[in-house]
C-alpha cells in the first residue's frame, strides 16, 4: 500500500495531530494489516460503512476509487450496494450507485 499523505496535505497546518493520526495510524497501521484483512475487503467494509452513515462526499468517492484499484469490479460494489440498501436505506443506494457510477464508468 502506498504512503498516505491526504491529512497532512489538507489539515497539517490546521490539525497536525489528527493529520498524523489519519495517515500514520488509519491508513499506516490499520490499512496496512493485510495480514488481517485484505485491502479489497477493507475496501468494501469502508464503502458499506459509509454508505450506511450517509457520507457521500470527496472521501466515498476516493474510497469507492480504492475499491476499484483494490479489485472490486464494478458487479460487484453494484452487489454490495444493493444489498445494503435493504439495510442503509434506499436514498443511500441512490447516492452510492451514483458516485460509484461516476467511478466504474471511466472503464469505458
Amino acid at each position: 500500500m502506498e504512503k498516505q499523505t491526504a491529512g497532512r496535505t489538507r489539515l497539517g497546518d490546521f490539525a497536525p495531530k489528527f493529520a498524523e493520526l489519519n495517515d500514520d495510524v488509519l491508513f499506516g497501521e490499520v490499512w496496512a494489516r493485510e495480514d488481517a484483512l485484505s485491502l479489497r475487503d477493507r475496501s468494501m467494509i469502508t464503502v458499506t460503512i459509509l454508505m450506511t452513515k450517509g457520507i457521500f462526499d470527496s472521501s466515498m468517492q476516493a474510497h469507492l476509487a480504492n475499491a476499484k484499484k483494490n479489485g472490486v469490479t464494478k458487479e460487484e460494489m453494484a452487489e454490495l450496494i444493493t444489498h445494503a440498501a435493504f439495510y442503509a436505506g434506499w436514498p443511500n443506494a441512490w447516492a452510492a450507485f451514483n458516485l460509484a457510477k461516476e467511478v466504474y464508468d471511466t472503464e469505458k
